[in-house]
């Protein structure tokens, strides 16, 4: 399906065609006309499916073709990360780049004179905003946000959002907001607690599930099964006998992180690191080096693992494995994005294997076992203990998989 197809407003469309936007995604197609339509949206969503050019366009053509009711913000985005905060708004400015729309990104840790522009954006009635929820309240609880005449309010990473404890701020910020605005909710998952905040502020919302816990078929998936010390020995393997143009390395703490990246960087590689640790404007700058290519390794935690949408990141590799199996899938779905294809190694270390087969297990997939080089070593057998029922119980857990006690 082309984008003409859609009948977007003519300043739009171009800046689609200069976006290099050609055919949509399945969630494209089933998402925007129910949105175009007026519908609110519950929608499910497998990652790297084009979700976020999904609501994008929708909220440009209406904003557009609308007349403005005044001096108010008119679309609300909230997700769960600084890192997507700055990543839609980007993708925002691509696609509005020939409107007169405003749009700005508010999330926290940011300097105070960051908070001046936004205090000041706010009042005024910026048409878009994508902020993160705590910064959101800080501003609203001043009580000087023009939101009277907000049409569309977009909960993205829904799930995410509410793993991170911001429930009651979410709750908290739809209390404040007009009742008749449009309301778009996307989560890779819908548990319970996403049906029942739906419940709580959608109104009778077109369904839309193209998401199941497994990854898009084009990413190769591999594991090496290694005892502990030769994680870093095969790790290097790869980097050195794969064709990438970004490598993205997943560490399950900040500590391993800074020690990989440590070790890369000595070793020659263009690697740096990316953690809550390090001050936004820092992170910013790592994101922006990888996003161009100036920085092609980056280690990082699980802060990376949803919704940072890179085309180029042709390789995904799990130096540890994920302790919940949803995040495996996230991870590795930062590679193959939109057409592309991707490859994501997994190191198994020993006493992982487990929990591998539990992953196995929820994406119903024997993910392939690569040959570990002989002169890394003899590599350990790859034989997870089979948990029988009657005995003891593999589960997952809201913070991964683990021993039911």
């Amino acid at each position: 399906m082309n984008f003409n197809d859609f009948n977007f407003h003519p300043d739009l469309l171009e800046g689609i065609q200069a976006s290099n936007y050609e055919t949509a995604t399945a969630v494209q197609q089933q998402v925007i006309p129910p949105i175009l339509a007026g519908r609110d949206i519950i929608a499910s969503a497998q990652t790297g499916t084009g979700k976020t050019a999904a609501f994008l366009l929708p909220i440009i053509h209406k904003l557009l073709t609308r007349n403005s009711s005044g001096k108010s913000v008119r679309a609300l985005i909230i997700v769960p990360t600084r890192e997507l905060a700055i990543q839609i708004a980007q993708h925002l400015e691509g696609l509005s780049y020939f409107t007169n729309l405003s749009s700005l990104a508010v999330y926290g840790g940011s300097e105070a004179q960051n908070f001046v522009g936004e205090k000041k954006a706010l009042q005024m009635g910026t048409d878009i905003i994508v902020c993160t929820p705590g910064r959101f309240i800080s501003h609203l609880n001043l009580d000087y946000v023009s939101i009277k005449g907000l049409e569309f309010l977009v909960l993205d990473e829904a799930d995410r959002m509410l793993d991170m404890g911001f429930l009651d701020d979410i709750k908290r910020i739809t209390t404040k907001l007009p009742s008749n605005k449009q309301t778009l909710l996307f989560s890779a998952t819908m548990p319970p607690k996403i049906r029942s905040l739906a419940k709580s502020i959608l109104r009778d919302p077109v369904e839309i599930n193209i998401s199941i816990s497994t990854p898009p078929d084009k990413i190769a998936q591999k594991a090496y099964v290694v005892y502990e010390a030769q994680k870093l020995s095969v790790l290097k393997h790869i980097l050195t006998q794969t064709v990438f143009k970004r490598a993205l390395i997943f560490c399950s703490s900040k500590a391993n992180v800074k020690t990989l990246s440590r070790i890369l960087k000595k070793d020659g590689l263009k690697a740096e690191e990316i953690h809550s640790d390090l001050p936004q404007s820092q992170r910013e700058d790592v994101l922006n080096g990888f996003t161009s290519g100036r920085i092609p390794v980056m280690v990082a935690t699980d802060i990376l693992s949803r919704g940072i949408d890179i085309d180029t990141i042709d390789l995904v590799i799990n130096y540890d494995v994920p302790r919940d199996g949803e995040d495996y899938v996230h991870r590795i779905g930062r590679t193959a994005r939109a057409e592309a294809e991707g490859v994501a190694f997994t190191l198994v270390g020993e006493k992982e294997q487990n929990r591998f087969n539990a992953i196995e297990n929820l994406i119903k997939k024997t993910v392939e076992k690569a040959v570990v080089p002989r002169e890394l070593g003899t590599a350990p057998a790859y034989q997870p203990r089979q948990f029988q029922k009657g005995k003891r119980n593999f589960y997952k857990s809201k913070t991964g998989f683990g021993n039911k006690k």
